[in-house]
């Protein structure tokens, strides 16, 4: 069943000081007035997507955070100290955005049980079929939602999956599957963390598959969307197969995405205007066929501004937090168009004058713009096309007889996508394959979140150099790859919770 509607979405409520295990959603009813209409179901579902607009998620820390904190960008002389103390790996467990990301997830994680156990009593009132097809529709949803936030938790806040022995002595999150009953606030572990996962993906692929005769010119297409459907789960699987190291099951259901025929790359060299390519329309209008899942802004409702930090732009000058680290701006060959969709050389208005490539990445959603006078604004794409491609050549790479041929074959399929002309082939073997995909994710990846874990998950570590105007507290900054803040301490009031026993990261210590 497609979910094919209109919804203004409405933003989530500020964050509570309190423990992010033991609070209400904000615009929920309590517990003596609960869900008792698929109505109201649907009312829930709509809370459980608008939590997705916070700030301290896909549209800012979420996002930010891990690629600043790795060696995508330096801070410029003169900036603002905004995420300085990440920037400085100088990150303590009283982080307000550490805590922020920590507590909208489990924001999330509310919403959805409050959902799912009001579902279940709903379902023993209803006898019409439709209704209770809708009813198993939006706990598809929140299945997912709480698979996808479980997954985020484990990804900033546990260390990396080696293997299932390794994982099953391995602190994991804290987990809870039920709004009424208050949970153990201990945390299981990484293996039973994932296992909770993979579990909730399962539900949610069920309950959320599309009928054997989905017809997309008549439902609507599945690509470009703000909610989840069947391809959504199979995308969020195959990436934490790849985090899990079953590189088998990764293959698996990144093929599935890809195979499936909705969706396809956007090119970069294919014109969509005369200003600009296909792949430049996603970033300025958040539209495009690569887009398997991304979070709904409007011009009255919407979350955080993600490139805000790279101009700070005030109608008269630029003057960035952050820019682009050198060795990046070095990856993009001539032909890659990319490096033009990404980067834009600009004057700051700094008094030391630094003219550097800017991250037009995140410029803004231009109809938004043109609407509220919304700067920088962009809905962030959370699931794409692309990443598919770079998980399935990076699985084949891995798997105990690698394919390498298969790889070369992802890997030039998204090169033909992105540059003027990519006549050959990218040819992967043993000694180069995982260089060829860690540099095409960070080129194709830049500032989506993803490269903090990467680095862990390939075990490596990074050493920045000073460039032109970098402050000088942060730009010889030398991190190995044990480093315990690879792993972002749980928050302090999570640790000091009433009846909490909640074991601390070594980046607590």
């Amino acid at each position: 069943m497609n979910r094919i509607k209109n919804y203004i979405l409405m933003l989530a409520a500020a964050l509570s000081a309190a423990s992010c295990l033991d609070k209400y959603p904000e615009d929920a009813v309590l517990e003596d007035k609960a869900i008792v209409t698929v109505e109201q179901a649907d009312q829930a579902v709509i809370g459980i997507y608008s939590a997705f607009l916070s700030p301290a998620l896909y549209s800012g820390y979420l996002t930010l955070l891990p690629d600043i904190q790795a060696d995508f960008v330096y801070a410029v002389n003169g900036y603002t100290n905004t995420y300085g103390d990440v920037w400085r790996w100088e990150i303590l467990a009283t982080n307000a955005q550490v805590e922020a990301v920590y507590g909208a997830l489990y924001d999330v994680i509310g919403r959805s049980n409050f959902l799912l156990d009001n579902a279940a009593k709903i379902r023993t009132t209803l006898t019409d079929d439709d209704l209770l097809d809708r009813l198993d529709q939006y706990c598809g949803e929140a299945y997912f939602a709480r698979a996808l936030a479980y997954a985020e938790l484990i990804k900033l806040y546990c260390k990396d999956y080696k293997s299932d022995d390794e994982a099953k002595s391995t602190p994991g999150v804290v987990l809870t599957e039920h709004y009424y009953e208050k949970p153990q606030i201990k945390r299981a572990s990484l293996y039973d963390s994932y296992q909770l996962v993979l579990r909730d993906l399962d539900r949610a692929a069920e309950l959320l598959a599309l009928e054997d005769d989905y017809d997309p010119t008549y439902f609507g297409p599945l690509y470009n969307t703000i909610y989840f459907n069947e391809y959504t789960v199979y995308a969020l699987r195959a990436r934490v197969a790849l985090y899990m190291r079953d590189y088998e099951a990764a293959i698996e259901y990144s093929s599935k995405v890809i195979e499936s025929g909705y969706y396809a790359l956007s090119s970069a060299s294919a014109a969509y205007s005369s200003s600009q390519s296909y792949y430049d329309y996603m970033w300025t209008s958040d539209n495009s066929t690569e887009v398997i899942w991304k979070v709904g802004f409007t011009s009255t409702n919407y979350g955080g501004a993600l490139g805000t930090i790279f101009f700070n732009y005030d109608y008269t000058s630029f003057k960035p937090d952050y820019v682009p680290a050198q060795w990046v701006l070095n990856l993009y060959e001539a032909s890659d168009l990319r490096q033009a969709s990404f980067f834009q050389n600009y004057q700051t208005g700094y008094s030391h004058g630094l003219a550097w490539p800017l991250l037009i990445k995140y410029w803004g959603n231009t109809d938004l713009y043109n609407e509220a006078r919304l700067l920088n604004v962009s809905m962030p794409k959370v699931f794409r096309l692309s990443e598919q491609y770079l998980i399935r050549a990076e699985a084949y790479c891995n798997l105990e007889t690698p394919n390498y041929s298969l790889a070369s074959k992802d890997i030039t399929k998204l090169r033909t996508a992105r540059y003027m002309n990519y006549g050959g082939s990218a040819a992967l073997n043993g000694a180069t394959a995982m260089d060829v995909i860690e540099s095409e994710r960070v080129k194709e990846l830049y500032m989506e979140g993803f490269r903090l874990t990467d680095l862990k998950r390939w075990s490596k570590g990074f050493e920045r150099t000073p460039q032109s105007q970098s402050l000088s507290n942060g730009s010889s900054l030398r991190i190995e790859a044990d480093n315990p803040l690879f792993v972002w301490p749980i928050p302090q009031h999570e640790l000091e919770s009433p009846g909490a026993d909640i074991e601390p990261n070594d980046s607590n210590k």
